[in-house]
């Protein structure tokens, strides 16, 4: 209220309502108040500006008084006030005053003060030092950063570089974070206090753009190892496990032990140092070392409250990544151990495989030889992470071999499978609620293809898993329409349909986990690349991982690949044989003269006449027409006798006194494998001999 309204006989004196007003807005106000010329210089103060006498700020320009940062900024904003712009309320400016060392943060409101005619006279300006405030804050953003950041990823490298891109460079200007290096190679970390001897590797490290010269311990980068020189901040806080909050000064008594990392700091500009020890339950997993350099305010007892956090957070995050990774490379040496150690010799079928390393433990890949040169190819996976996963692996590949091994049809043998995962599932369900396994699901698929290469077909069967893909030897793709069944865990009763395809000779089969083919273009770009000419099986395999996603990679994967082929006209001798009792002589002889044409050695020889005469036998007395014999040479002699019966036969033991019941049980001592398996048009009895060294010539 001025002068000229203040109403007749009301007591107060011409003038001195405004009088009171401003002696009481100066003398009791919580804020800083200054009253500004039009030039923006200081013309009245009170005392809470700066908490000390504030004369000699009378007449310096705004800009001077608080050696703001950015000083242009605030004195166009004060000019747009006096302009008329409208007030500026809460305004943050840095800077520092005289008296007071240190940068302080000011919220700064400003408001036009009008004369007469409604001229601009001046400013009025309030001024709030919240540098405390303002720290805290920035310290709850930090603590969030850290929260937020650290935790998220189970790799003990990108768990240290989330936790220094937290601190980098809203708390720290420089920071370095080592990890005894026996815990980054996988043991538990030591009980502190550390051994003097002991090496710790930089995990990750970082720097503000303002900072000059190396990062401290320069001779230390992200990789690096050293051992904590002796009397340092470092060594004593592994020691005692208290963290440490060191100035750096010129007569700092210290660096003479590490006399680089000395010079490197004073390089910096470093001024004050926080240590922190990374410890979890008394175990010492490493340390953090905090800089602050330049103009920045050093670091206080809260900055060291604050690290002390932060590096317990950053500790539980380092210890559960370990963890998780020695459990990785448990479940991956596992799953090494139980996956083929080598590629397995084909009599028609050249296969690779690539496997990817990854988080997914479960996944297999197989290539199994059957009777009549006959290969299946198999790709499967276990849904999931870490040794379980591996094992429920192991389980489903060793009963798939066991089932391959009986001749079935790709059908059956999934049908098989799945009653023994159904059995694992129950298994599972059956463990104490204590357990963690007992409401874990279990998930599973698998796709078995049985190539022949005498009819250049290969029949598919599969269970909740994609199916192969198919490019010809002249580049196009082979269109499979391969119903897919129920997963091997599922509940799902439904019965697995195959199908059967007829390949040329040189197509290519890829058969690959559903991480592979987790985007739209997967498929496309698998079947461009198998249609590359002259490319091995390895360097296909190598150039479909080539053009992955990034993100395909981190989760495991396994390809396995087959190019089709034939047996060799030279190495198969088939006949077709009369239903009759002369016929067995008949056989031998035509074995005799065909195994005498490749070289093979007598033993040999006498040993297949008898498993031939044994088998035909059998087959004149119990079978049914056609009758047909076949010979297959390739590392392995294998003989089959074909006949239209359905009856299988049975390996006997006969009395002494038996004229019969001795045939194949002859066969079993002389082969080394010897089974049946049914089509159609009947059954086949097939045996395989072990080819002695230099057995042919």
């Amino acid at each position: 209220m001025s002068y000229a309204d203040t109403p007749a006989g009301s007591g107060i004196p011409p003038g001195g309502l405004d009088d009171a007003l401003l002696k009481t807005l100066f003398a009791q106000s919580a804020v800083g108040l200054l009253v500004l010329d039009p030039q923006l210089r200081l013309v009245r103060t009170n005392s809470l500006v700066e908490g000390v006498g504030t004369e000699e700020y009378i007449g310096l320009r705004f800009t001077e008084a608080f050696r703001l940062d950015d000083p242009v900024g605030s004195e166009q904003l004060l000019k747009r006030v006096l302009a008329g712009g409208g007030p500026v309320l809460e305004h943050l400016v840095r800077g520092r005053l005289r008296r007071i060392p240190g940068d302080r943060i000011f919220l700064v409101s400003a408001y036009r003060l009008d004369g007469p005619g409604g001229t601009a006279i001046g400013l009025l300006s309030a001024v709030v030092d919240v540098t405390e405030r303002e720290r805290a804050r920035a310290r709850e953003t930090t603590l969030a950063a850290v929260r937020d950041a650290v935790g998220g990823s189970l790799d003990v490298a990108t768990t240290c570089r989330a936790f220094i891109d937290a601190l980098v460079p809203g708390f720290a200007d420089l920071a370095v974070i080592e990890v005894v290096d026996e815990v980054l190679r996988g043991a538990d970390p030591p009980v502190g206090p550390l051994p003097p001897d002991t090496s710790l590797r930089c995990a990750a490290s970082g720097r503000c753009d303002s900072v000059r010269g190396d990062d401290p311990g320069r001779a230390r980068p992200v990789g690096g190892t050293r051992r904590l020189p002796q009397r340092t901040p470092y060594a004593l806080v592994v020691a005692d496990l208290r963290p440490r909050l060191v100035p750096l000064t010129a007569d700092t008594p210290w660096p003479a032990p590490d006399p680089e990392g000395a010079h490197a700091l004073a390089e910096t500009g470093a001024h004050t140092l926080i240590v922190v020890p990374l410890t979890l339950r008394g175990a010492v997993l490493g340390l953090v070392s905090l800089y602050r350099c330049g103009a920045a305010e050093p670091f206080d007892e809260e900055d060291l409250s604050l690290a002390g956090t932060a590096a317990t957070r950053a500790a539980l995050a380092i210890d559960n990544a370990r963890r998780y990774e020695r459990e990785h490379v448990i479940a991956s040496t596992v799953q090494r151990r139980l996956l083929p150690q080598a590629e397995r010799h084909q009599a028609a079928v050249e296969t690779a495989h690539v496997l990817l390393p990854g988080r997914d433990s479960g996944c297999w890949f197989d290539t199994i030889a059957l009777s009549g040169a006959r290969t299946a190819l198999v790709v499967g996976g276990v849904a999931g992470e870490g040794l379980q996963s591996a094992i429920a692996m192991g389980q489903l590949r060793t009963v798939i071999q066991a089932l391959a091994g009986l001749d079935l049809e790709p059908e059956e043998v999934l049908a098989r499978l799945k009653e023994t995962a159904d059995r694992l599932a129950h298994e599972r369900a059956a463990l104490p609620p204590s357990d963690y396994l007992h409401g874990e699901e279990l998930r599973a698929g698998c796709v078995y293809g049985v190539y022949d290469p005498f009819t250049r077909t290969c029949t598919i069967a599969r269970a909740g898993h994609p199916a192969p893909l198919i490019v010809g030897p002249d580049g196009q793709v082979v269109p499979l329409d391969a119903p897919e069944g129920p997963g091997l865990f599922a509940a799902d009763s439904a019965l697995f349909a195959p199908v059967t395809v007829t390949l040329e000779e040189g197509s290519l089969l890829a058969f690959c986990t559903a991480e592979l083919l987790a985007d739209e273009h997967a498929e496309e770009r698998i079947t461009r690349t198998l249609a590359q000419p002259g490319r091995s099986l390895q360097q296909l395999g190598d150039d479909i991982v080539y053009a992955l996603p990034d993100d395909t990679r981190s989760a495991g994967a396994a390809l396995l690949l087959a190019r089709t082929g034939t047996v060799s006209e030279h190495r198969v001798a088939t006949w077709d044989l009369a239903q009759e009792r002369t016929t067995p002589a008949t056989a031998r002889l035509l074995v005799r003269d065909r195994l005498q044409g490749w070289g093979l050695d007598e033993d040999t020889v006498d040993a297949t006449e008898l498993i031939v005469s044994e088998l035909v036998t059998n087959a004149v007395r119990y079978g049914t027409p056609p009758l047909r014999l076949r010979l297959l040479l390739d590392t392995s002699l294998t003989c089959e006798v074909h006949d239209g019966s359905t009856a299988s036969p049975h390996l006997r033991h006969a009395r002494t006194v038996d004229e019969g019941g001795r045939g194949l049980f002859i066969v079993s001592r002389l082969a080394a494998h010897w089974g049946s398996r049914h089509g159609p048009d009947g059954k086949v009895l097939w045996t395989e001999q072990d080819l002695p060294e230099g057995g042919t010539h």
